[in-house]
């Protein structure tokens, strides 16, 4: 999966309700575009260019999967939806918001619509100071001097107020506080390490991921099941243990929480499917062994989604050997982790059905899974 990029966005409002139309601003950036990370002090400047009310100003850094020129379309379109109506003026005048992209990390791009950096920022104090606020140390790529810098050199005599409200950050609705421990579970193909992996960005995680992908034995199990089930799910369950013991005693003071895209309970799921019933006997022996000391996560989640859904993601990531996988084998593998679930008495268990959304594509989509994880 692909790493967001950051963006520094400037806001300004001198018409209306100002905090409002601020605020308004930030909920839709964070609804459409991507997570927002941090949001400095509002200021209030004296209008720049023509005579009309003083603005209020801020930025905000925002992570946004969706490319420079998109990011720019959906501005402009949140500004339209603010009560932003441009006239064919060349001049500067008053506006509800106005949203404009200072940096897109270290990129320079010279188009007719978009132009980053922006070409003003390094003379208008109203940019400035809010950026410096929660970018001081980032780096002009254009002009080769940090953002402090930048405010030092400005010679722009502007007299800016700080206003002593703050924006609220959208993302501090989804509380994951009340867990250490998150365990994103599903089927192949269901999005598990996706989620993860958006979580752990999004919310200051530290992600464990499955080392599925190092395991010699996958791909032979797919061409022969008979004869390599044993020994794909007796490793699965080795590798399983040691990463998860090893991540889960490793502290990180930095980071929040822990989120990974899998539990290692999944090894009895897989392995009552594909292996005979002696051979699962005995594992199942050793797996509770094992089991017994291993931290439990505080929220297990599992993905649903329908078997449908689930050949097509699987197309999707393009996985040669398992391209042919059964629809069936999958059925089995539902089964046998709802089948776990409901017996499972001291785990806080969320099923979520993703079949009709896409929560890597649509913002929208993760925004409602994020609700109905941190939903009580």
């Amino acid at each position: 999966m692909t790493k967001p990029k950051t963006f520094h966005i400037a806001l300004g409002s001198n018409k209306g309700d100002k905090l409002k139309n601020l605020q308004g601003a930030v909920d839709a950036i964070y609804k459409r575009i991507g997570n927002i990370k941090l949001i400095s002090k509002i200021y209030k400047s004296p209008a720049f260019g023509f005579e009309g009310e003083d603005f209020f100003n801020c930025c905000l850094v925002l992570e946004s999967y969706l490319k420079p020129q998109n990011v720019l379309k959906t501005l402009l379109k949140i500004e339209t939806d603010l009560g932003r109506a441009r006239t064919k003026s060349k001049g500067y005048e008053a506006r509800t918001i106005d949203l404009d992209i200072v940096f897109a990390e270290d990129a320079i791009i010279n188009r007719k619509t978009l132009q980053v950096p922006h070409p003003e920022m390094s003379k208008r104090k109203f940019v400035l100071l809010p950026l410096n606020d929660i970018a001081s140390k980032v780096m002009h790529p254009k002009l080769d001097k940090e953002v402090y810098v930048l405010l030092e050199e400005c010679k722009d005599d502007s007299v800016l107020e700080p206003i002593k409200i703050w924006l609220k950050n959208p993302s501090k609705q989804y509380d994951f506080s009340k867990f250490n421990y998150i365990a994103i579970e599903g089927n192949i193909g269901a999005g598990k390490t996706s989620l993860a992996t958006k979580i752990s960005n999004d919310f200051n995680a530290k992600l464990i991921l499955e080392r599925f992908a190092d395991n010699p034995f996958l791909p032979k199990f797919y061409e022969d099941a008979n004869r390599y089930a044993f020994t794909l799910e007796m490793s699965f369950l080795a590798d399983r243990y040691q990463q998860i013991s090893d991540d889960l005693s490793q502290l990180d003071l930095f980071k929040d929480f822990i989120v990974s895209d899998y539990d290692v309970f999944k090894s009895l799921i897989f392995s009552k499917i594909t292996l005979q019933d002696d051979e699962f006997k005995l594992y199942r022996k050793l797996f509770y062994l094992m089991y017994k000391d291993i931290a439990k996560p505080e929220l297990y989640i599992y993905l649903y989604q329908n078997t449908e859904r689930l050949q097509q993601n699987i197309k999707k990531r393009g996985r040669d050997y398992e391209q042919n996988i059964a629809d069936d084998y999958l059925e089995k593998i539902n089964t046998g982790y709802l089948e776990f679930l409901k017996t499972q008495k001291d785990f806080n268990v969320k099923i979520i059905d993703v079949s009709d959304r896409d929560f890597v594509e649509n913002r929208e989509d993760y925004l409602w899974v994020l609700s109905e994880i941190c939903r009580d």
